[in-house]
């Protein structure tokens, strides 16, 4: 018997690595000669940086670097010498979680820090950047990421713009004559899970700027300026960045990546799963298990158990899911490919409660499911 155990974390509650231990305590009581294969997951938000540093066998590395204001901070990223590959997440040193509500403004943000953790990589010798983009505080386009790495974006006058938002506007050339020598010798894939376009009502500015503190004014404004910036960037590159899906994600920095670093956008749960080598990980397997804190509709598009059950489909593996509360149909379950769902619940309880008891509602949960297929 092969089972595999590959859960997202249970948010305030379990992490992944503590679902897996959790579950074979669980499976134990039934197979104690089973092969556990324990392979947590993340979907490339909270959380992905310690999943991706367990696989990578990465180091952290701690830089001074640029928020999102132009303020020095510390900001870490992962590196793995060994396989030179660096994570990196734009949150650490982009991220909206560095400012105060007050001074949520991306008509002046920046994603120059970010660039200044891929410089550093690169510098190390980093010849692949795993970029996550969830949580930016920005609406640059990737320009200040660019301007790091040594592009220039100049106004009509020739003179150089400062990164940020509103001077998206008033790029008339893009000057990389002096970029980073590294930047056409490394891949670069980054973890993008929406689909919006870099300008438009879905685009960037609409859809994200008054979330990063953009008055109904300032996105027109933020909107125009990514429409000025995508047509530069076609002229210059031959690129037509509105036609990219994900262009828009992180204020523009999907389609930035794509043009400065020439990176993949890919899934952040697919992104994992390539680092975990999930795939091949899960050959032979009798049954999957999964899981994350709450099952409902939004799990069924993107997340971390659509992924799993993504590749489980392909080999014909049969996954079960145990999570902290379920609420979708049998209907939508079925169509979604669960061949098993339960939440881990037992008795009335509050919220607290399920959480505080959630390993030892794991482990029983697992036992029974155990019980079930033996």
């Amino acid at each position: 018997m092969k089972l595999v155990i590959a859960p997202d974390k249970f948010k305030g509650s379990l992490t992944g690595f503590e679902f897996c231990d959790a579950v074979e305590e669980g499976i134990k009581m039934v197979f104690n000669d089973a092969e556990i294969v324990k392979k947590p997951l993340a979907d490339g938000g909270d959380g992905t940086m310690e999943i991706a540093k367990h696989y990578i066998k990465g180091e952290t590395v701690s830089i001074t670097v640029n928020d999102p204001l132009f303020r020095a901070i510390n900001a870490s990223y992962l590196y793995s010498d060994e396989r030179k590959i660096a994570y990196i997440e734009m949150a650490e040193a982009s991220g909206l979680k560095l400012l105060n509500v007050d001074e949520f403004n991306c008509m002046e943000t920046t994603t120059f820090g970010t660039g200044e953790l891929i410089y550093d990589a690169l510098e190390k010798g980093a010849t692949e950047i795993i970029l996550g983009i969830g949580g930016s505080a920005t609406n640059d386009g990737g320009m200040g990421i660019a301007n790091a790495l040594g592009y220039r974006f100049l106004d009509e006058a020739g003179q150089v713009l400062s990164p940020v938002g509103k001077n998206l506007s008033k790029v008339k050339t893009i000057d990389d004559s002096n970029k980073h020598p590294q930047l056409d010798k490394m891949t670069v894939k980054v973890a993008c899970d929406v689909t919006n376009p870099f300008y438009g009502l879905q685009g960037a500015a609409y859809i994200y700027g008054a979330q990063k503190g953009a008055s109904e004014n300032e996105i027109i404004f933020l909107n125009q300026g990514l429409y000025n910036f995508a047509e530069i960037i076609k002229n210059r590159y031959e690129i037509d960045l509105q036609i990219v899906s994900g262009a828009g994600a992180a204020g523009g920095v999907g389609g930035g990546a794509l043009v400065f670093l020439k990176g993949e956008l890919i899934s952040g749960n697919n992104l994992v799963k390539e680092l975990a080598d999930f795939d091949n990980a899960i050959e032979g397997a009798d049954w999957i298990i999964t899981g994350e804190g709450q099952l409902d509709e939004q799990t069924l598009s993107g997340k971390t158990i659509a992924g799993v059950v993504s590749s489980a489909k392909s080999k014909s593996i049969p996954v079960a899911a145990l999570c902290g509360s379920v609420s979708i149909t049998v209907a939508q379950q079925q169509d979604f490919g669960l061949a098993y769902v339960a939440s881990i619940v037992r008795g009335i309880s509050t919220l607290k409660q399920a959480m505080e008891q959630s390993k030892d509602n794991l482990v029983n949960a697992a036992f029974n499911f155990a019980s079930l297929i033996k």
